[in-house]
């Protein structure tokens, strides 16, 4: 009840996003039913049927990264202060938001199996034209009803989970123990913080502190050398703590209003936090990426190309996969390395902007950027393929085609919209401080025209190495 509460009290853009998910959801549901209808018209060939089925595959996962970026902009079940006292904490409120999506596809389920019994005839009994409706309706024939219902409660349970995973109450870790002892570099026994990877100690700046402490260490023949632990702190080897710092000194009781020099916030009090790293995994997405482009070579070089009225083999669908999810691994390390290429050599201010946004909504954007550019790889690769001598580009293969584009380019839309709305504060702030708002347009045209220049020459490498083994 609190989910259909919060869906009919939202607003119209919140409405419009839903819609865009049963929109999405009745797609994918109609091609599961198309593909489950030329299995049966067709039972002397199960892998064909397969094959389309698998085919299947691509619409689905556009649909469910759809799904996630609506409930992650979704201002209905976003936390808030206060509302873990009523019984709406973290956990409940995710439970919503997946209750939320699953209801906006099974709506498009619903309108998929309608569609689909329309275009059959049976709820009007009128026969289809053409032969290929009739293969991909198996007209004429029952329906199994376990096969439908499985087919189509596949996309509302992909959705919900994607989203309850997505959305899921993650607790921060806990600090370790400081009692717990540890190896400090090089087998040095000490009260470590935390534990130190190999590199450690030969990496930049990293015996600065302890240089520093070394004379203050050095009359101490118990203690020996000082080490200085994961927050700075210094500690000896002999594993007693360092002294606490001093209490900082009382407010003054004699009615002044400004406090003591003592606290008074230093440059170090008001310097930002460090933007998080999303580098992490870019070597693993162009490792992914050479190993979907090295499928299609092999895959497109052994099978001959695809003839009318048949799909890739399943080599080519691996390959593709494997492309898809390279670019989306890589998409957040390459936006993050685009943000600071732009404050390279002298930035002025900006450039300075327009980088330290982008490399702060690297892990908003980055992944669905990834994801546009693998399918504008695909449609220059479905374009050189299926041109005017090549195989027929069917009506489901068009659906699904634009299927895929468009929950992509929602998607990708979607997160902008969300980033936007997550640097509100920023740009207020930045707005009261006197900046024009010519300079923020500037930057964001700034931010556009870096990452179309990264990412499309990017994008247009990998479907020219992506199409040639199909050239033939």
């Amino acid at each position: 009840m609190l989910a259909l509460r919060l869906t009919r009290t939202a607003h119209l853009a919140v409405h419009l996003r839903r819609l865009l998910v049963a929109v999405a959801s009745a797609g994918t549901g109609f091609l599961l039913l198309c593909a489950l209808g030329h299995a049966l018209s067709h039972p002397d060939t199960p892998g064909a049927a397969a094959l389309r089925l698998a085919w299947c595959a691509a619409p689905l996962a556009a649909a469910v990264q759809l799904a996630v970026a609506v409930a992650r902009t979704d201002p209905g079940t976003r936390p808030r202060s206060g509302l873990s006292a009523i019984g709406l904490g973290p956990g409940r409120l995710m439970a919503v938001s997946a209750t939320t999506t699953a209801l906006s596809a099974s709506l498009g389920s619903v309108a998929a199996l309608l569609a689909y019994l329309h275009l059959r005839g049976d709820l009007t009994s009128r026969p289809p034209s053409g032969r290929v409706a009739a293969d991909a309706l198996a007209v004429g024939q029952s329906l199994p009803a376990p096969a439908v219902l499985t087919l189509l409660v596949l996309v509302p349970a992909c959705a919900s989970a994607a989203v309850a995973q997505a959305l899921r109450p993650r607790d921060p870790r806990p600090a370790p123990s400081a009692a717990r002892r540890g190896y400090g570099r090089f087998g040095a026994y000490g009260w470590g913080k935390a534990r130190e990877t190999f590199g450690a100690y030969g990496r930049f700046g990293s015996r600065t502190a302890v240089a520093a402490a070394r004379p203050a260490a050095a009359g101490s023949h118990a203690g020996g050398a000082a080490l200085v632990g994961a927050g700075g702190t210094l500690q000896t080897q002999a594993g007693e703590p360092p002294a606490p710092a001093p209490a900082p000194a009382p407010a003054p009781t004699d009615g002044a209003t400004e406090p003591p020099d003592a606290a008074l916030p230093t440059a170090a009090d008001t310097m930002p936090a460090p933007l998080p790293q999303n580098t992490t995994a870019l070597p693993w997405g162009i490792a992914v990426l050479a190993a979907g482009l090295t499928v299609e070579t092999y895959t497109g070089n052994a099978s001959a190309a695809p003839t009318p009225g048949t799909a890739p083999s399943a080599g080519v669908l691996i390959g593709w996969a494997l492309t898809a999810l390279g670019l989306a691994l890589a998409g957040p390390g390459l936006t993050h390395l685009c943000g600071r290429l732009l404050q390279a050599v002298r930035p002025g201010a900006l450039r300075l902007l327009a980088g330290r946004v982008l490399m702060e909504e690297s892990h908003r954007v980055g992944r669905p950027l990834g994801v546009v550019a693998a399918v504008a790889a695909a449609a220059y690769v479905a374009a050189t393929v299926y041109d005017g001598d090549g195989p027929a580009f069917g009506p489901l293969a068009t659906l699904g085609a634009s299927l895929v584009a468009g929950c992509t380019v929602a998607t990708l839309l979607t997160a902008a919209v969300a980033a936007r709305h997550a640097r509100a504060g920023t740009t207020d702030a930045l707005l009261r401080l006197g900046a024009p708002p010519a300079t923020l347009r500037g930057a964001a045209a700034v931010r556009a025209a870096a990452l179309l220049a990264l990412f499309g020459p990017l994008t247009l490498l990998v479907a020219v190495l992506a199409a040639l083994p199909l050239e033939h």
